[in-house]
């Protein structure tokens, strides 16, 4: 467990006790993996987990596309306060019929943005993302259908916007809040399957977007978070390809805390030597490093200000203190 989780604790315990969008019920502990915490919401209460003005709206979405909520309660979400999925739905679900706001927030960091575009039910945001194909030829369900947030490379949202030369590009967006993660293989599951034969037909490609020449050696990817990054990346290209929403360019931003010292560690033993930080030694790995982006939450949303959202930016400050800005 993390430093920064259990300093993020103690703030979401703050929250709970003094919010006025918290409800006196919703105030009590939560019971969490069979114990109670103060840091977690009552269960039947877990969708004040969320912004108040998205709760309905935001259920309504995961549900009409079958989204599963990380350790959601039924169709509700995480009733722990420092859940990484409701953190990511709470900044970036507001934003979904906000393009001009979208705008506002991106452009600093992709300058040939000219326009929003909507990616999925007229929305400007959509989550959980994971193609339209199955791209990566996994097989995590019984029966064959592909879920969103369960059992597929999933991407925690995507934005689609037209550029100023007229290309269309798709960003898919990794979300981190609390993570952290230790250095262990998951090359082999608990079942006995070996991961890497799934991903190795795509890795060994001469385009792949990983340059080989710079990995050690292929088992050296399948530790957190660079297995995520490298399946996300492999997402991102094959959508690419493929033309995904007639997109011509598909990238990957990760998003993380940068007060997070514990998600930064290089886990990967053989990767040590390539950087200081996980997200720096994975934009070193690419062929083309365009296609990814990594940014702070403070750098992202720290300037940033837009009058139809005051009250979202109150909450926001409220709730996450010193990740916001």
């Amino acid at each position: 467990m993390g430093k920064f989780l259990e300093t993020e604790k103690h703030k979401q315990i703050y929250f709970k006790k003094t919010s006025a969008s918290i409800s006196q019920a919703a105030k009590e502990d939560g019971f969490f993996r069979d114990k109670p915490r103060p840091f977690c919401l009552p269960q039947y209460l877990s969708v004040e987990n969320l912004f108040p003005p998205i709760r309905e709206t935001a259920i309504n979405y995961f549900h009409n596309h079958q989204i599963h909520w990380h350790q959601g309660i039924k169709e509700m979400p995480s009733n722990h306060m420092c859940d990484s999925m409701v953190c990511g739905v709470n900044f970036l679900f507001p934003f979904t019929d906000q393009p001009g706001a979208l705008e506002k927030l991106l452009s600093p960091y992709y300058p040939d943005l000219a326009r929003m575009l909507p990616i999925e039910d007229g929305c400007y945001v959509a989550f959980e993302w994971i193609g339209a194909e199955n791209y990566l030829a996994e097989h995590g369900s019984k029966d064959g259908q592909r879920t969103r947030g369960a059992n597929f490379t999933s991407n925690d949202a995507a934005v689609f916007f037209e550029r100023k030369d007229g290309l269309k590009q798709i960003v898919l967006i990794e979300w981190k809040y609390t993570e952290s993660y230790s250095p262990t293989s998951l090359k082999v599951t608990k079942s006995g399957t070996d991961r890497t034969q799934i991903y190795l037909p795509l890795y060994e490609k001469a385009d792949c977007i990983v340059d080989q020449n710079k990995v050690p050696t292929f088992e050296d990817l399948f530790y957190e978070p660079f297995y995520q990054f490298f399946r996300q990346q492999l997402l991102a290209q094959e959508m690419e390809k493929a033309r995904e929403l007639e997109a011509d360019k598909v990238s990957l931003l990760h998003i993380a805390p940068e007060n997070n010292l514990d998600f930064k560690r290089v886990t990967s033993p053989a990767l040590l030597p390539l950087g200081s930080t996980a997200t720096e030694v994975w934009h070193s790995l690419l062929r083309h490093p365009d296609r990814f982006l990594s940014l702070g939450t403070r750098q992202l949303y720290g300037s940033f200000g837009h009058d139809e959202m005051k009250d979202w930016k109150q909450y926001m400050l409220e709730r996450y203190p010193g990740i916001f800005i």
